[in-house]
This record gives structure tokens, C-alpha cells and sequence, in this order.
């Protein structure tokens, strides 16, 4: 009897297993590889080549305290953490961020920011650790400098302490040269933001293994959801890769003028030139990775920068975000003008070519979705997030700092 009620409650939950599956799709041998490329997850930690502290746990410690000291802005209010909220997926809830002014752009999350080669919703920074170095000496942002970036860790006893731990020599650095080291430090904690493993990558591992109980755990919504992304929608080809982008920059259809409200009528509108603007800043840039500041110059990752060049089509675009941990991201584009996912879903069906690049590319084309489609692409971008401890490790690698260098 007891062998009996086994089985039968086998296949009940077999049953329930065959009655989800069929409301999910059947994947073809083209979709399969493509979902398999968006993994696996999370992706091996290679050090950056070019910051010789990438990877060590004391310039982490260091990275993690500079990340949230408000002293290395001009005024002493703002810090990195106060547009990069641990909270918000390490963005931030306002559409455009405030530093020192309003700025034009919402604040990027800075999960798996390690994966990226090119940093800036334009690009105009190539490596994480100058990245790091734009908003302290932006005059909109956070209006700092070098010497009083400086002056704090050769002054302040516990950044002082923390800096000789780094590099003992650190006090006797050039102002510039500690510039960089702080910068360093900061992406060398930020490299440790990695977004966690989620039902969608369960998923994408049962698919590899033919593991077909297993994928009936993924719910058949954000199957066919997923069904639409790597099929009609075309959606990776431009989210592509583990991290789901190919790190590269394109038109999506948005408005190029920066509308602040409260101006006062026949104000000029201003342009936000995109990738066109970051492409000249990147190069003239002395913290590029074709300046003294690399670690490695012999390193690929120098590359990009030798042959980027500046085009007429370049106007307008914008990094192609990663798409990991967005539910906690709102509101999302370079802008922050589109306040939740499903207005983001709504922007590429309803896609208004005409806004598009004439001479660019013609990968965008409206998708033209009925609702139940929307709400399948929806439940599978949701499956994408998981829960995640960056926010309580951050606070660990403090509480450590302290300890060390009290």
C-alpha cells in the first residue's frame, strides 16, 4: 500500500510537471544555443590587467570606504554611494541624478560592472578604475581634485593606514598618482558586485543537461517570454552574453534633447550626443589606457581604445545595459525616462522608426506585441533578479576597515 501511494504521488507531480510544460514552448536547435550562450553564471573572476590592485582584499577593503566618503567631493556632501545605492541594485530611484547639479543621465547599476569594456552610458571612460576617477573631478558631480583626494589619505589617520597597507610608499605618491590609487581601490571593490544566480539560470543549466523535470520548475510564462526574446524579438542581438549585452552602443529610438523642467519659455534645448561625445572624451582622456597609468600596457585591453573611432552615426547612441538584477534598477534608458519594465516593453513595441538613424543600423523594428505577449517578456526579464548580499558585504568590508585601521 505504501509502495502504491509512492508511486501515485510520483506521478501526480510528474502530471503536474507535463501539465505545466504544455503551456512553455519547444526550443529549436537555434534558440537552444542561444540561451545556452547567456551562460553559465556566475562567470569566472579574471583580474584587471591594467589596475595592479584588482583582486587584492586589502585594496577592496580601501575601495569600500572610499566608495562612501563624502569627503572626496567639493563640498563634502556626496559620495559614490550617492548616486549607486546598494539598495537600488547600486543605481539609483531618480530618473536623472544630482550631484553637484541635475545631471542629463540616470545613474547605471553597477552589478557585473567588470564585465564591461566600455564604462558610461557613452563610453567615455575605458577601464572601471577611471570610471571611478570621472565624477570625483566632474564640476557637476562631485567637484573634488587630486590634491584633496591626496591630502585625505596622507592626512586622515585610518584612509592613511589603509593606504599604506596598499602600498606602503602611498604617503610619498604624487598627488595624481594617489588619485589613481583611491580610483583603483574603488574598482577593485567594485569588481566584487556580481548579481546572483537566478530561475533563469537553473533553467539555462537543466536545457544544457536535458534535464527535463527541471525545467518544468521555470515558470511557462517566462519560458515563452524567453521564447520571444531569443526568437521573433531578436532581443539578443544586442543583449547577448552571459551578463545579457554586447557591451556595445546603439540608437534605441529615444529622443536625443534633454528637457529640464521649469525652464523658462525659448531656453535652447540641449542635446545629449551620446557615444559621439564620449568617443572624443575617451581619447583625450589622461587616464585612458594608452596613458602612464596602466598597469599593463601590453595588455589587449588597451586595444579598443588604439582603434575606436569617431563616427557621424555614433550621434545619439548609448550603451546596451546588461539586463541581470533590473527590477531593482527603475527607472531604466540613459535617461531614466521609462518608469517601469513594462513601459520599457512598450517603448520596443511600439518602436517609432522614425527616430531611429537613418544611415545607422537597421536592427530595430517595432514588435508589435499583444498584451499576453507583454506579460511573458515581462515575467522573463523578472526572472533574470534573484536575491543578492552585495549591500551586507559592503557593509562587512567596512566594519573591517575599521577593525584594521581603526
Amino acid at each position: 500500500m505504501r509502495l502504491f501511494r509512492l508511486v501515485a504521488g510520483c506521478l501526480l507531480i510528474a502530471a503536474a510537471g507535463f501539465a505545466q510544460a504544455a503551456d512553455a514552448p519547444v526550443f529549436d536547435a537555434a534558440q537552444t544555443r542561444r540561451i545556452l550562450s547567456h551562460g553559465p553564471w556566475p562567470p569566472e573572476m579574471v583580474a584587471d590587467r591594467s589596475n595592479r590592485l584588482s583582486g587584492r582584499p586589502e585594496a577592496i577593503r580601501l575601495g569600500a570606504v572610499l566608495f562612501g566618503d563624502t569627503r572626496l567631493s567639493g563640498n563634502g556632501a556626496i559620495s559614490c554611494q550617492s548616486c549607486h545605492q546598494p539598495q537600488h541594485g547600486w543605481s539609483e530611484a531618480r530618473a536623472r541624478s544630482e550631484g553637484l547639479q541635475r545631471l542629463d543621465r540616470n545613474a547605471p547599476g553597477l552589478l557585473n560592472a567588470r564585465l564591461q569594456r566600455w564604462f558610461g552610458w557613452d563610453g567615455a571612460n575605458d577601464s572601471l578604475w577611471a570610471a571611478s576617477i570621472r565624477p570625483i573631478l566632474a564640476h557637476t558631480e562631485m567637484g573634488g581634485s587630486a590634491a584633496a583626494t591626496a591630502q585625505l589619505l596622507r592626512n586622515d589617520p585610518p584612509l592613511a593606514c589603509l593606504a599604506r597597507h596598499v602600498d606602503p610608499a602611498a604617503a610619498a605618491m604624487e598627488d595624481a598618482d594617489l588619485l589613481v590609487l583611491a580610483a583603483k581601490a574603488m574598482a577593485a571593490f567594485q569588481e566584487t558586485l556580481v548579481s546572483p544566480r537566478t530561475a533563469f539560470d537553473d533553467f539555462r543549466d537543466a536545457l544544457a543537461a536535458s534535464d527535463r523535470i527541471a525545467m518544468t520548475r521555470y515558470p511557462a510564462a517566462a519560458q515563452r517570454g524567453l521564447a520571444l526574446f531569443t526568437g521573433r524579438g531578436q532581443c539578443g542581438t544586442c543583449h547577448s552574453g552571459p551578463n545579457f549585452s554586447n557591451g556595445e552602443f546603439h540608437d534605441t529610438g529615444l529622443p536625443f534633447f534633454i528637457g529640464d523642467a521649469g525652464q523658462p519659455p525659448g531656453t535652447p534645448r540641449r542635446v545629449d550626443p551620446g557615444r559621439h561625445g564620449g568617443i572624443a572624451q575617451v581619447k583625450v582622456n589622461p587616464f585612458n589606457l594608452l596613458g602612464r597609468y596602466n598597469d599593463d600596457p601590453s595588455s589587449p585591453a588597451a586595444i579598443p581604445i588604439r582603434h575606436v573611432v569617431q563616427l557621424h552615426r555614433n550621434w545619439g547612441e548609448f550603451k546596451v545595459p546588461g539586463l541581470r538584477n533590473l527590477i531593482a534598477t527603475a527607472p531604466y534608458m540613459h535617461d531614466g525616462s521609462k518608469a517601469d519594465l513594462h513601459a520599457v516593453i512598450r517603448h520596443y513595441s511600439d518602436l517609432d522608426e522614425d527616430r531611429l538613424h537613418a544611415d545607422g543600423e537597421a536592427i530595430l523594428k517595432p514588435l508589435n506585441l499583444g498584451d499576453a505577449e507583454m506579460a511573458d517578456l515581462l515575467a522573463f526579464l523578472e526572472s533574470l533578479s534573484g536575491p543578492e548580499d552585495s549591500a551586507a558585504r559592503y557593509q562587512a568590508l567596512r566594519a573591517e576597515a575599521a577593525r584594521v585601521c581603526p
